[in-house]
Order: structure tokens, then C-alpha cells, then sequence
């Protein structure tokens, strides 16, 4: 049974850092694609970032957001940081069960976590 937990949200301050983890069970991440998206009050959910054989970010986040992957806990994590109240959100993390098959298209992905409140104010 595929299974996404995301972890790591929290408050912070404009500027600050937060480091979020998406545990996966059920596949392995390191052979199928895993992506962040968020989703802030009243819009519609975003790509964030994509990782398969390759990373991918969202021009909104790009030099602030990183997303890595750790093979040996099967988890993609998201280091954000230099936050802006803009990124106020909830993240999530998405599978799609094939390789090299990165989309910010949220419709493509089956796999969802449950999600993680992000919020950046002072």
C-alpha cells in the first residue's frame, strides 16, 4: 500500500528557514518520481519542486528551496529557506509510480500525503 507522510511544518519568521520530510512506504522513492506542491488559502495547489532523476523547482522558489533525497529512510525532504509570508501554505507530497516522470500537473499524481501547514509571519 503506497503511503506518503509529510512532516516539519511550523511557524516562522520572514526570513527564517524550515525543513519539511516526506516519508514514503510502498514504493521506492530513489525509482519513481516524488514532488512537493502547496496549497495557500482560498488558490489552487502548486508544483513546488519534483524529484526523479533530476530535480525541479517552481521559478517562485527557485535559490531558496532545495529538495533532496535520502535513499536509506526512503524520504524526499524540502529545505526551504529565506521564507517569505507568500510561501504561507500547506505542502504536500506527491507520487507518481514511474521514473523520470517529473509535471507540476497535479492531476497527473495518484499518491498524496495528508499535508503540512507551513505558515511564515512575524
Amino acid at each position: 500500500q503506497v503511503q506518503l507522510v509529510e512532516s516539519g511544518g511550523g511557524l516562522v519568521q520572514p526570513g527564517g528557514s524550515l525543513r519539511l520530510s516526506c516519508t514514503a512506504s510502498g514504493f521506492t522513492a530513489a525509482s519513481n518520481t516524488v514532488a512537493w506542491f502547496r496549497q495557500a488559502s482560498g488558490k489552487g495547489r502548486e508544483g513546488v519542486s519534483c524529484l526523479s532523476t533530476r530535480t525541479y523547482y517552481a521559478d517562485s522558489v527557485k535559490g531558496r528551496f532545495t529538495s533532496v533525497r535520502d535513499n536509506a529512510t526512503n524520504t524526499v525532504s524540502l529545505q526551504m529557506n529565506n521564507l517569505e509570508p507568500e510561501d504561507t501554505a500547506v505542502y504536500y507530497c506527491a507520487a507518481i509510480l514511474r521514473g523520470d516522470a517529473c509535471s507540476f500537473n497535479k492531476w497527473e499524481y495518484r499518491h498524496w500525503g495528508q499535508g503540512t501547514q507551513v505558515t511564515v509571519s512575524s
